[in-house]
């Protein structure tokens, strides 16, 4: 992993695309909130950029996994 994109904590890496990306709204409606001390509010940004990582991955890997079917059927259909 590059130093750019942030360590994924192993409970985030266990979870599927959508549980990952429900958490990432709740995170992103409480920061909005403006509600959540400062200290809080850094550990919640933090998790959330976990989490988008997260949900990256998984859509990057249903793309790739879309891409070589539709190249499989291409072929076949030549």
């Amino acid at each position: 992993m590059t130093d750019s994109q942030p360590q994924i904590p192993a409970d985030i890496a266990a979870l599927g695309y959508e549980q990952a990306r429900d958490e990432l709204v709740a995170i992103v409606a409480r920061l909005e909130a403006g509600q959540v001390p400062l200290e809080e509010s850094l550990q919640l940004w933090q998790r959330g950029e976990a989490l988008a990582a997260h949900c990256t991955a998984w859509l990057d890997g249903a793309q790739a996994r879309i891409n070589a079917a539709t190249s499989l059927s291409d072929s076949a259909a030549d």
